[in-house]
């Protein structure tokens, strides 16, 4: 795993980044991008690569300069951070198959059954925040210690997801019939905490970009119909893009599932800069590149599955194919097509990236 584009430091470069997430030219390199990679994943590169060698890990700050340091050598121009996390408190477990050395032992996932909303009495009992009280030592800590060639991407906007996971996917199902006033109480909630929390992210000198996650489907639809998709979800999107561009930062959005029925007005109403997350079941991000590459970013669009089982020639092939269709004019991120799983293997994940840097 000694890829020859690693023996070198990769250039980063935060407002280069964020000029191609606006489309103003083909860049002139490759630009990565990764919603997370897991725990698992960042421990082996650090085994192999000795990524935090030099940091002490009795620093009270040591988890922050390892979240720097391991994204810099990887070739992400950013840290991510998220302010507002609403708890769920009702998950399921079972154990991590994965076969090799990032298994992690179990595995979990939040409950589609019944989640910790599912009556006005529980709404009323939930520990929201108040929206006025945020912990923002990280957020400064950052401000004052990122690299100056670094930006912060703000986390939030999980509008879809919050609905699934704290009423429970099958619960809000039946509720958006028998109770369709307190899902839209919870919407409307979980809207005012979003922005409340964006707000405060927002004062931030080293802000950059804004990336909102919010799983919105699976392969053939939509998690509810498009039209409460547009009333539940895309409106508060709206909401939260139309902050983020007032302060001048690009608004991006993680979204798995179909979205065809909805992808007009996300581009048109909500106004994204760019999208990521394309499995090829679904969509290819070559296809959206010419769908849509006009309008928007894409971004990521190395299938999981492909990156899983494929060898080293067909990653590499497959990578230079999808950046000489994606990055001519701008507007394109390397990177997977959905997050960098624990059960991706190693080395195929650092194929990509070495054939990304090695680029052209």
């Amino acid at each position: 795993m000694d890829f020859k584009s690693f023996e070198t430091f990769h250039r980063i470069d935060a407002p280069g980044l964020i000029a191609n997430l606006r489309r103003e030219g083909t860049p002139d390199r490759v630009y990565h991008i990764e919603l997370f990679q897991d725990f698992e994943i960042e421990e082996a590169v650090d085994k192999h690569y000795h990524v935090t060698a030099h940091l002490d890990r009795s620093d009270p700050h040591f988890n922050k300069r390892r979240s720097i340091a391991m994204q810099r050598f990887l070739g992400y121009d950013f840290v991510g951070l998220p302010l507002l996390s609403l708890p769920t408190d009702s998950w399921q477990i079972a154990n991590d198959t994965t076969s090799d050395a990032q298994n992690r032992g179990d595995r979990s996932w939040i409950n589609e059954k019944e989640g910790v909303i599912t009556s006005w009495d529980d709404f009323e009992r939930y520990p929201w925040p108040d929206g006025q009280t945020w912990d923002t030592r990280d957020l400064e800590w950052f401000d004052a210690n990122l690299p100056d060639d670094m930006c912060l991407v703000g986390r939030g906007g999980h509008f879809c997801e919050y609905l699934c996971w704290l009423m429970g996917y099958e619960t809000l199902c039946f509720a958006l019939y028998e109770q369709r006033d307190l899902v839209e109480a919870i919407a409307a909630k979980v809207l005012e905490l979003e922005l409340a929390a964006a707000r405060v992210m927002l004062q931030s000198k080293r802000l950059g970009i804004w990336w909102a996650s919010d799983d919105l489907g699976f392969n053939t639809g939509l998690m509810i119909s498009p039209d409460d998709t547009r009333q539940l979800v895309l409106s508060g999107h709206k909401a939260l893009a139309s902050l983020v561009h007032q302060d001048g930062h690009p608004y991006l959005l993680h979204a798995c599932g179909n979205r065809s029925d909805i992808m007009e007005e996300l581009i048109t109403d909500v106004k994204l800069d760019a999208i990521h997350s394309w499995e090829d079941k679904i969509e290819s991000i070559c296809d959206a590149k010419i769908a849509y590459g006009d309008r928007i970013a894409i971004l990521g669009g190395i299938d999981v599955g492909f990156l899983c089982t494929a060898d080293e020639t067909a990653i590499r092939d497959r990578v230079r194919l999808t950046i000489s269709t994606c990055q001519p004019g701008g507007g394109f991120c390397l990177g997977s097509g959905n997050t960098v799983a624990n059960y991706i293997p190693l080395k195929n994940y650092l194929i990509m990236l070495d054939e990304g840097r090695r680029y052209q």
